[in-house]
């Protein structure tokens, strides 16, 4: 996994045809479960958090829809 912001910005926009300034947390994890990014932005600007993992693995669905729509009011 080794897209920044600006890539993991146009995999939301193309990929999953959602507009990244949409009030979301988009959640991106690597094959191996070893690594998560979080992608986030808040009116200012964006947000990326990144977590490795030393010795486990993230817990993953594994069959997860590519796109999922939530209404938020």
């Amino acid at each position: 996994m080794r897209k920044s912001i600006n890539g993991l910005s146009v995999v939301v926009q193309l990929d999953m045809k959602l507009d990244v300034k949409h009030p979301a947390l988009f959640i991106f994890c690597n094959r191996r479960r070893t690594h998560m990014k979080a992608l986030y932005f808040d009116r200012s600007g964006f947000a990326l958090w990144f977590k490795k993992l030393e010795e486990s693995k993230f817990p993953w669905p594994k069959k997860l829809r590519r796109r999922r729509d939530y209404n938020c009011a």
